[in-house]
């Protein structure tokens, strides 16, 4: 079964994650925004989704997890938790 190593950062408009993106592409650390923003539990620890199976995310989520060229931070997707940054590290 497929798996994959994935990160994100929930927030709650499109604006606030396009803001992200940009820090992060400019040079500052995921994981550090994630702790500061994420309004998900998975803040704490970076944004670290630990490993993810399909079918266990929302489906707007899950396409990017299984989908989406890895390492590249992907969003602002919109879920009806709010919105989202993802990265992908590694999926076999």
């Amino acid at each position: 079964m497929a798996k994959a190593m994935a990160r994100h950062i929930l927030v709650k408009t499109e604006a606030e994650a396009a803001q992200l993106k940009a820090r992060i592409a400019k040079g500052e650390a995921f994981d550090v925004l994630a702790r500061k923003f994420s309004t998900c539990p998975s803040g704490k620890r970076g944004g670290d989704l630990g490993e993810v199976r399909p079918g266990q995310m929302v489906k707007a989520i899950d396409q990017i997890i299984f989908k989406k060229p890895l390492r590249e931070v992907h969003g602002p997707v919109k879920s009806q938790f709010g919105y989202h940054l993802v990265q992908v590290f590694f999926r076999e």
